[in-house]
């Protein structure tokens, strides 16, 4: 028995053994951080210095430009429309998840994650073969007055189908540990279950909810491969800024290019911003 304790006491604990090995801490943290640095800093470094080469101003106008201007606007507009119905319709599938037993579930848990698997390319094709104006669904649309393949509901549409696993997967977590004495405790004073989600269960998962709503309206605004397949790419009309990017290095205008990625990257920078510090304060 005491040699038993005698070799504990002896025998160093992971944290005692790298406190002990400070070099090879430092050799852990400068290969993390070099890899950061390389991967992720620089490139956004070297796109900011390209941007910025030629003047604010010239990166001004690059901007204004009435192509380059009604990009940007597709792009907030059909991704604030997305992040909206995203947070409603991720935080329904998330509750319906974690709150009802039924046949399926299991596999329905799984699909939500497809849309990670499958290459935005065949996302594009998938809602050109369903709705395109040669599909019996897409006609019946068209009949209506209402087009959806190449025009700004089938953009909409693409960034739901990429994005819908963020919301789901941020407040799935969340569902599973709230606790359910206060929703029981609801429901014995008579509260029934759309009152108790409102007053309840929802202030508790707002912060997840804005965060997966935040990250969807983040990841959309760079999405490139759903959109160039069913956007139609029309200037001023179907032409979003992930698109117009690509439609400069083409051209060979790597300047305009830049002008509109530094923008891009700038907004989802500060989103990013926004979520980290949400999280922060969810967990401090």
């Amino acid at each position: 028995m005491s040699t038993t304790v005698e070799l504990s006491e002896a025998r160093p604990t992971g944290r005692s053994r790298a406190q002990g090995r400070p070099l090879g801490k430092l050799g852990l943290r400068g290969a993390a951080a070099t890899y950061l640095l390389l991967m992720v800093a620089l490139p956004v470094a070297t796109l900011a210095r390209e941007g910025l080469s030629q003047g604010l101003a010239e990166l001004g106008r690059a901007l204004v430009h009435p192509v380059a201007r009604g990009a940007i606007f597709l792009t907030l507009e059909t991704a604030l429309v997305m992040a909206a119905v995203n947070a409603v319709m991720g935080t329904l599938i998330a509750y319906v998840l974690v709150r009802y037993p039924f046949p399926g579930r299991k596999l329905l848990d799984v699909l939500i994650d497809l849309p990670f698997a499958i290459p935005t390319l065949v996302t594009g094709m998938m809602i050109v073969t369903l709705l395109g104006p040669h599909a019996a669904l897409g006609q019946l649309f068209e009949a209506a007055g209402m087009r959806v393949v190449y025009a700004p509901p089938a953009i909409i549409l693409a960034l739901l189908f990429v994005t819908l696993p963020l919301v789901v997967r941020t407040v799935q977590p969340v569902l599973l540990e709230l606790d359910g004495a206060d929703e029981e405790a609801a429901y014995t004073l008579g509260a029934s279950e759309w009152t108790t989600f409102r007053r309840v269960t929802l202030p508790a998962i707002a912060p997840a909810i804005v965060s997966g709503a935040l990250q969807s309206f983040a990841r959309a605004l760079g999405e490139f491969g759903s959109v160039v397949v069913v956007a139609g790419n029309i200037p001023r009309r179907t032409l979003t800024a992930a698109v117009h990017v690509f439609g400069e290095v083409e051209s060979g205008d790597v300047h305009a290019a830049s002008a509109m990625s530094l923008v891009l990257v700038t907004i989802s920078f500060c989103v990013v911003l926004v979520v980290s510090a949400r999280q922060r304060g969810a967990h401090g």
